[in-house]
């Protein structure tokens, strides 16, 4: 029989589907692997459109089999936290406890895992909560806006046993599993450009005029959503609009960028780029923003002790005109092989 973490382990490197398929297993004969008290009891960090819209739909596939449960949501704005009893008690049709705040949360009983979707900032910082709590964890991508952030995160993860996975999209895709192989089985041939794109022209993209409207400063705790950022005074539109403004969000990079430049780390085994320039602005949406709506960046990628390999990663986003299929695509000297998506 194989145990609960282990399988836990093996989901999150490869994604639930794929490593169900990949060993065998159905995800109702994953339930054989429980016993009837070994239920995967999950609370909620963070009532967010991206829970309610992804994470949740995703999760109501398999939870019965897999035998888990959401029991508790935490949000420290009150309409949200009230939306997100209301919605979890309906799907999974049991009461849910509405916390305040994360340490609500994690003074319940019997918690042994969480979904972290809260603001971009805050998803390194609520992971080294939740491994302090010592829960396992499934966070939000971009896991950190901050070098700093990132290794204070990365350090409580290797002194933590607990289980964490970064929502990174292209990670469960059999497209790009079948891409990775076949660039690192050798067969696609060195790699000499990959050309990155993510257009959105969609206006109003991540403006909430509404839900600004009705955000008071007496519903949430604003100290406590700013965690280790500088003070500034109460603003709903940097509660609710964060992605638009640094430094609660790199806008672009975190939100798109995360995810593709993710598969040039994963094709290639590279950690980092040895080098990257970016240049962008505010050209079309005069809105307050601080975040760009137009971004290039140029990344050079390569052997770190060998400058005469390596290839080049253009970056190019923006929010107006443009085509709207995210690609990634890539360059050998034997051909052109196409992530569009």
């Amino acid at each position: 029989m194989t145990p609960r973490r282990n399988f836990i382990k093996q989901t999150a490197k490869a994604g639930a589907a794929t490593a169900l398929a990949s060993m065998g297993w159905t995800a109702k004969s994953y339930g054989n692997i429980l016993g009837a008290n070994d239920k995967v009891r999950c609370g909620v960090i963070g009532f967010s459109d991206r829970h309610r819209q992804s994470h949740i739909p995703a999760f109501m596939h398999h939870y019965k089999e897999m035998n888990f449960d959401i029991v508790a949501v935490s949000d420290i704005w009150k309409v949200r936290r009230e939306e997100g009893v209301e919605f979890l008690k309906k799907k999974m049709d049991h009461d849910i406890i509405g916390c305040k705040n994360n340490e609500e949360l994690y003074s319940l009983k019997d918690i042994d895992a969480v979904f972290i979707s809260t603001a971009d900032f805050q998803h390194a910082l609520h992971t080294i909560e939740a491994l302090k709590a010592n829960k396992d964890i499934y966070a939000e991508k971009p896991f950190a806006e901050t070098m700093e952030d990132n290794r204070a995160a990365l350090k409580a993860a290797k002194e933590s046993d607990r289980i964490i996975q970064i929502g990174s999209q292209r990670r469960s895709g059999p497209n790009y599993h079948a891409a990775a192989k076949y660039i690192q089985d050798g067969k696609f041939g060195d790699i000499t450009m990959v050309e990155l794109t993510w257009n959105v022209n969609q206006p109003g993209r991540w403006r909430r005029p509404d839900l600004v409207a009705k955000c008071h400063e007496e519903d949430l705790d604003w100290k406590r959503f700013l965690l280790n950022r500088p003070f500034e005074k109460f603003d709903p539109r940097k509660y609710l609009e964060y992605r638009l403004f640094w430094p609660y969000s790199s806008g672009m990079a975190g939100q798109w960028m995360s995810h593709q430049i993710d598969t040039v780390h994963w094709f290639t085994g590279l950690k980092h780029p040895r080098s990257v320039v970016a240049n962008g602005g505010v050209y079309q949406w005069k809105d307050g923003r601080r975040n760009w709506d137009t971004t290039t960046a140029v990344f050079d990628y390569g052997p770190s002790d060998d400058l005469s390999k390596g290839f080049q990663v253009v970056f190019m986003s923006r929010m107006h005109n443009g085509d709207e299929n995210p690609s990634e695509i890539y360059y050998s000297n034997g051909g052109e092989l196409n992530l569009m998506t």
